[in-house]
């Protein structure tokens, strides 16, 4: 086993090539993510279009300018250089997108979540006060039973009355 592979030896401090480049993963996506918001405008298709128009006029046109004769192959490869940065970093600003969209996504799940749970806390919770109040007696109720406690009350010193005036009488 050599020993830079070996867990009880401490790596040497000698800087490679890729420690060289290893960048701040959100400042390229910040990058690639404003490049991608500039491509996908209207502005930086005129101005890409008037570029062209000014490119091939003077080509063809002014005879002692011409740096990039018809076939416009210097032309074509500023085209296809543009083509091959512009679609990785429009790639990598949908992808930081998508992780945006993930994480909202689960905070959206999460708080739904939430909200699913007090309501239903809040359901039983009326339920069981719904339970409680249709247990206490209501003024109808109360009203029903004092007429009848009245009205026996009142029958009960009538009959007092017809007694002691049947005992008064005999």
């Amino acid at each position: 086993m050599a020993d830079s592979q070996r867990l009880d030896v401490p790596r040497s401090r000698t800087r490679s090539f890729g420690s060289f480049l290893r960048l701040n993963p959100d400042a390229v996506g910040q990058f690639a993510e404003g490049i991608a918001r500039f491509l996908g405008t209207g502005r930086f298709l005129a101005v890409q279009t008037i570029i062209v128009i000014v490119w091939i006029t003077l080509n063809v046109a002014a005879v002692d300018l011409r740096w990039d004769p018809y076939p416009f192959i210097l032309l074509n490869l500023a085209f296809s250089t543009q083509a091959a940065y512009a679609a990785p970093l429009i790639l990598l600003a949908q992808n930081r997108q998508a992780d945006r969209d993930r994480v909202q996504a689960e905070e959206d799940r999460a708080r739904a979540a939430s909200i699913r749970a007090d309501t239903e806390y809040l359901a039983r919770e009326l339920a069981s006060l719904r339970v409680a109040v249709g247990e206490l007696a209501t003024r109808d109720f109360i009203r029903d039973q004092l007429s009848r406690l009245t009205a026996a009350d009142a029958d009960g010193e009538d009959r007092k009355k017809d007694k002691k005036k049947r005992d008064a009488v005999t």
